[in-house]
């Protein structure tokens, strides 16, 4: 009974990061393209330490990471956002049987950031990025909210999968 108390619990705190990140993914966009209004401005630069800088960059992003896959096809969009929903759908499941609190938090951040950009597919064809880091000359790719979501999502899966199943042998009699 107790472990299933403990997975209903790890189920409802992704389903809570998931749910925070798309509505924070959403109302970030909502600001940057309503607001800000920069689809008109194009750039907006924030915060600039010398050489290193933080700007707002308007970029619709009709492929998936990087641009990668940015066809033109009429159906390209829905296409990756059919994908992607099947990925976070596989990723629902695993995170209903996920061991951890952090692997369920991580999973939901991935979720999130995944439907956030599934919105984006489906409402406009592409996704909205704007958050472009710099630094020496160097512009690391435009990303945004749900971007970010994923990647640390992802970085703490890889961490858990490579030092925390070590740990927990360690532990064990």
């Amino acid at each position: 009974m107790r472990a299933a108390v403990g997975a209903r619990g790890r189920l409802g705190l992704g389903l809570a990061v998931a749910l925070a990140l798309l509505v924070a993914d959403q109302l970030s966009k909502w600001w940057i393209l309503e607001v800000a209004r920069l689809p008109e401005v194009r750039h907006i630069p924030l915060l600039s330490l010398g050489p290193v800088g933080l700007d707002l960059t308007m970029v619709w992003n009709r492929g998936v990471t990087f641009g990668l896959l940015a066809g033109e096809g009429p159906l390209n969009h829905l296409i990756l956002a059919v994908l992607a929903a099947a990925i976070a759908l596989f990723l629902l499941r695993w995170m209903a049987r996920a061991e951890t609190r952090l692997v369920a938090a991580a999973l939901g951040a991935v979720i999130g950031g995944a439907v956030g950009n599934i919105i984006d597919r489906l409402r406009f064809g592409a996704v909205v990025d704007f958050v472009d880091v710099h630094a020496w000359g160097w512009h690391w790719y435009v990303f945004n909210l749900a971007d970010a979501a994923i990647v640390c999502g992802v970085a703490v899966l890889l961490a858990d999968a490579l030092f925390g199943r070590r740990a927990q042998t360690k532990d064990s009699p």
